[in-house]
Order: structure tokens, then sequence, then C-alpha cells
């Protein structure tokens, strides 16, 4: 499946931080080889000067979902630790746009959670969401669905995205749930760019 991409589209790379990457707190099983891919994207849309978002879980030490509080996770990705980090092969653009989530004691798998983010993106012309990260069967597909509710066309990418799989077909059930509600999935080789600008605009 071909998509055309042009400046109302917008890059969302979801979570890639240390903690869920191997050696983390709470790690997709090999999640790190989802940055490779996902460089590819961000390069290609750098180039082509089209929006990116880059998310990240940015925990209070106590957190409602860490088990000390009664939640299902170890602690991860604590405000300003290491864990928190980006991947440190991660691209991040100058000027990348960063969404913290779940920065409060109240958990939000997707980064529309708790924010204003659909009015403004819809106010900012965008249309279209490529949706990838980590993981599948969490907040990649939390993104996905809350995107598909507020009216966007969401694609989710097939070829940069992990799953946690607590339970072994975790990730192939989020896949089928993702679809039923309208989301596409898509590899690199299907992403056409329609029209190049000059630069990285940033957040408007």
């Amino acid at each position: 499946m071909q998509v055309l991409i042009d400046e109302h589209t917008v890059l969302v790379v979801v979570d890639v931080q240390k903690d869920f990457c191997p050696g983390g707190s709470l790690p997709v099983p090999d999640g790190d080889k989802v940055v490779p891919i996902l460089n590819k994207y961000v390069e290609k849309f750098t180039k082509a000067g089209f929006p990116m978002i880059f998310t990240r879980d940015w925990h209070p030490p106590d957190h409602s979902s860490f088990k000390p509080q009664g939640g299902p996770w170890p602690a991860h990705c604590v405000q300003n630790s290491k864990g928190a980090e980006f991947h440190e092969e991660l691209i991040l653009p100058p000027g990348a746009e960063i969404v913290s989530k779940a920065d409060k004691k109240d958990e939000a798998y997707s980064f529309f959670q708790g924010t204003d983010l659909a009015r403004e993106l819809h106010h900012r012309g965008i249309t279209k969401l490529l949706v990838g990260g980590l993981a599948t069967d969490y907040c990649v597909k939390e993104t996905v669905l809350d995107g598909l509710k507020h009216g966007f066309d969401v694609y989710y990418l097939d070829d940069a995205s992990l799953g946690v799989n607590v339970r072994p077909k975790d990730s192939e059930l989020a896949l089928a749930e993702m679809a039923k509600h309208g989301a596409k999935r898509i590899s690199f080789n299907d992403v056409i760019m329609v029209e190049a600008k000059r630069g990285y605009p940033g957040k408007k």
C-alpha cells in the first residue's frame, strides 16, 4: 500500500526510551531494533521538512502505574533519569517536538490523553499520523486508536514498532484492534513524499 505524505502529515515516534530497550527496567524484547528503521523515517521527514513528534513517558517517582503504588509495572522512565532518555542512537532533529505524557500520577498510554494535542494538530492542518515505536500493544496502539477517534487518518509503521507481549498474543490482538478501527499497516517503502519543503518547521 502506497501512502502519499505531505506537510499535513506528522511522524509520531512513540517512547523509544532507554527503559523500554534491552538493559532498561521495562524492556521490549529487541526494542532497540526499531531505532535504525525509525531513523530512516526521521531522515525522510527531515529532508522533506515535514513535522515530527517524539513522545516519551515522563513519570514522577510515585507514578500510579508502578508496582509500589499498586500498578502493574516496575518503575520506569522516571523524570530526569537515565532510563527516561531517548535511545542514544535515535535521531532527534534540531527543533524536534517532544511531547511528555503520564507526567503526573495518572496513567496515559496515548499522547492525546490529558492534552489538547488533537485540537492543536487539527488547527495546524494535520490530517495524517504515521505512528511507530514502543510498544505495539500499549502506547503505540493507544496512540493509534486515539488518533482515529479524533478524526485523523492513522498509519501504523509495521517495520518500526515492536510489542512487549506480556501475554504471547498481545501484539497480534493489538494489530487486529487497530485494523478494526481503521488504521492501515505500512512500511518504509510505502511512504511517498508529495512535495519537499525547506527545513524542519518544528512546532508552530
